[in-house]
């Protein structure tokens, strides 16, 4: 019994990760409605940016964000203007097919840079990379996945305030609903869509350098991320951030309740809680009409 609560809490830790991979994919879908396939692919450049700065100058991962964040938010402003926003108005596949593109020029250039190893940064975090709490003999909780999940709790949090309690978070939304119109009463809609993305990009440098720090990586880690932040945001619900948590936890805990149960189990268990929950989100409104439809029969 013991055994299965202590997966349940590693899956529960392991969702604050999932949570933290997918907060900038699902932020973005929110704002502009854009499915960004890079999202994986940018989550490594700050992986092996971070990588550099500690084996060129010694940097901590954390002191590395300093410099790190910073590049990030100025790419994903970057990318608004020459990508994203052009691509935008040749409808909702065009940014697709662009952010596609642009996965295999990143992965094909860190490849070319960096060679095919698999990386690390966990020798530079030292004994927290392996350190943990021990609650029972049976029940353990490590202190980076502690730190991953008050993090992304903390991130997703942030964000929502940011959101609510802002000006420009209070902007951000309005162009969510209604960019067309929001010109009306003084926003400028370009320049809001390039700092939400500017932002989605520095959650993404926090949530490489968490994959970093707990796992290894290569230039090719970036399509199994995206996977993971997608579904993490769909069991969610694409756009909420709290639900972003939510589908994190739960992607996390199937994982991890999978592979107790079979090898192999850990990544197919969380596959098919994605397909249910998508299933569920697909079929549930013409369940819910037929069930109606009986209920006035029976009436």
């Amino acid at each position: 019994m013991m055994e299965w609560v202590n997966q349940i809490l590693q899956g529960v830790l392991l969702g604050g990760y999932y949570a933290a991979i997918a907060c900038g994919l699902s932020f973005m879908f929110g704002v502009m409605r854009i499915i960004n396939l890079a999202h994986g692919s940018l989550a490594i450049v700050a992986a092996f940016a971070l990588l550099v700065l500690a084996e060129r100058f010694g940097l901590s991962p954390f002191v590395g964000l300093i410099v790190v964040l910073p590049a990030m938010a100025l790419l994903g402003w970057v990318l608004q203007w020459t990508v994203l926003e052009r691509s935008q108005r040749g409808g909702l596949l065009v940014p697709i097919l662009s952010t596609f593109g642009l996965a295999i020029v990143i992965d094909n250039l860190l490849f070319e840079q960096f060679g095919a190893n698999t990386r690390s940064l966990a020798p530079a975090i030292g004994s927290l990379a392996y350190d943990s709490w021990t609650i029972t003999d049976d029940i353990y909780i490590g202190k980076l996945a502690a730190l991953t999940f008050a993090s992304a709790v903390l991130l997703l949090g942030g964000l929502q305030l940011f959101l609510t309690r802002t000006r420009l978070g209070r902007a951000i939304r309005a162009t969510a609903e209604d960019p067309d119109t929001v010109g009306l009463i003084g926003i400028n809609a370009r320049a809001v869509n390039a700092a939400a993305t500017a932002i989605a990009l520095v959650t993404v440098g926090i949530a490489g350098a968490f994959l970093a720090m707990r796992a290894t990586f290569d230039p090719y880690a970036g399509g199994p991320q995206l996977i993971f932040a997608f579904e993490a945001a769909v069991i969610g619900g694409a756009g909420s951030l709290w639900g972003t948590l939510a589908g994190g936890i739960v992607l996390g805990v199937a994982q991890s309740l999978g592979a107790t149960i079979a090898g192999q189990g850990f990544l197919i268990a969380g596959h098919v809680v994605f397909l249910l929950v998508l299933f569920g989100r697909l079929y549930a409104p013409q369940w819910a009409g037929v069930a109606r439809k009986l209920l006035g029969r029976t009436a």
